[in-house]
This record gives structure tokens, sequence and C-alpha cells, in this order.
């Protein structure tokens, strides 16, 4: 059966659908004391960004953890949220000992590396992802994603340092590939140079194109795919 000339005109010019970018922006945390969040945050090492107040029943301060993308604010009237309810927000790092220590040089309390249970839930241990229980330790095998420490700030509000060294398949936006910190990418770099060499050895010559292996090693580490041969 034909379609009808109406029907035929809006599936054949009806614009296909864009893709769109969202990058996540803010996290809102509740404190009940604004100054003293202020001086907790800026201990932290993290930018302050921006200390706005109108009047006297309104301020909003807003800090960028290092190398992080996504900011916090917190202040007066900006949430409604009872202060230390935000649990469970998430710092990655490369190097969990070396995050933890820094912040204990800080002053800041930090607890003790630990690792999951594999399989184990709703355990007498306050819970971090899933309501997993906290094993000693950072992970035996030290594998990505897997070894953790955790700090609150004076409210209570609950945070964790993860260790990620080596991101899942597509975790990484190829187009916009970047390193966290001056230490993530010359730790990279290093790890390129001691592949690229046995690259050159496999293919029994020096690569003429090492800039372009380069690049895609780049590429590949962050996205966590197989690197280039």
């Amino acid at each position: 059966m034909a379609q009808p000339e109406q029907a035929r005109e809006s599936s054949t010019t009806r614009p296909a659908t864009v893709p769109y970018t969202a990058k996540f922006e803010i996290v809102v945390i509740p404190v009940s004391n604004v100054d003293r969040a202020k001086d907790f945050y800026s201990r932290l090492g993290w930018r302050l960004d921006a200390d706005f107040a109108g009047g006297e029943d309104f301020r909003v301060i807003q800090f960028t953890p290092p190398g992080s993308g996504c900011s916090v604010i917190f202040g007066k009237n900006v949430t409604p949220a009872a202060p230390g309810s935000a649990q469970g927000l998430y710092l990655i790092v490369s190097d969990i000992a070396a995050a933890r220590a820094e912040l204990l040089r800080r002053g800041v309390e930090v607890s003790e590396l630990f690792h999951g249970g594999a399989g184990v839930y709703a355990g007498s241990d306050e819970p971090y992802l899933f309501g997993r229980i906290r094993l000693s330790g950072p992970d035996p095998e030290r594998g990505s994603y897997r070894s953790f420490a955790s700090f609150r700030d004076p409210d209570g509000n609950g945070w964790l340092l993860q260790e990620i060294t080596t991101r899942l398949p597509g975790r990484i936006d190829p187009a916009a590939t970047s390193f966290a910190s001056v230490n993530d990418l010359a730790s990279a770099l290093r790890r390129a140079a001691a592949a690229h060499g046995e690259h050159e050895k496999r293919i029994g010559a020096a690569d003429a194109n090492w800039p372009d292996w380069y690049a895609e090693y780049m590429v590949r580490e962050q996205a966590g795919s197989d690197l280039p041969q």
C-alpha cells in the first residue's frame, strides 16, 4: 500500500538524531558552617573558583579538585539537604598511596588503604560501593579500580579515593584524551618509551614513524585498549 504523500514526506525529511555532549560540571554538597568548609577544602589543595555572597541569606563557594573537570559547590541556602548527607563522592587518583600521603601531609584524616571483598556485600563495615565490605590494604594484585581510601569533611560528607591506572575499554573519548596531572602524563610517557623500545625490537629496526606511534599509544592507553604493534 502506497504511503500518503504527507507521510512519505515526513519520513524522508525528518532530520537524523544528532548526538549531544553533556559534561558533568557541579556536585552540591551540604555543609553547616561555610567558612569551616572553605578552610577544609582549601587545605585539600583544591582550586577556589568562586566565593559569592548575595546579601546575608545567600552565599556560594566553588572548589575544583586538581585535574578535575567537575567542581563542588556549597554555601548558605544552596541546598535543603542535611549537612553531611553527601556520601560516596569519588576522587580518581593514579597512585593511591601517594594521594593518601599527600592528604595526610595536609593535615587531613584519611583511612588506611582498603579493597573490597569479591562478591561480598552488606557487611558490617561502612559500605563504599554497592554495600561491599572493606578489606585491609590495597588490592593484592593492585588491579585498576580496586584500591581505595576514604575521608570526610567536617560535616561528615564522605569522599573516596579510588586508584585507576588503566581505564576499561570505551571509558575515554579519543577526541578529548587528557591526563589529570603532570605526573600521570610523565608516567604514561615513560611507559610509552619502554613499549616503543619493545616495538622496535620486534620489527628489528628503528621506527621512522615513532611520533604517530606515540600518539596512538597515548590514546589507546587512556582508553584501556590494546597497544599499537
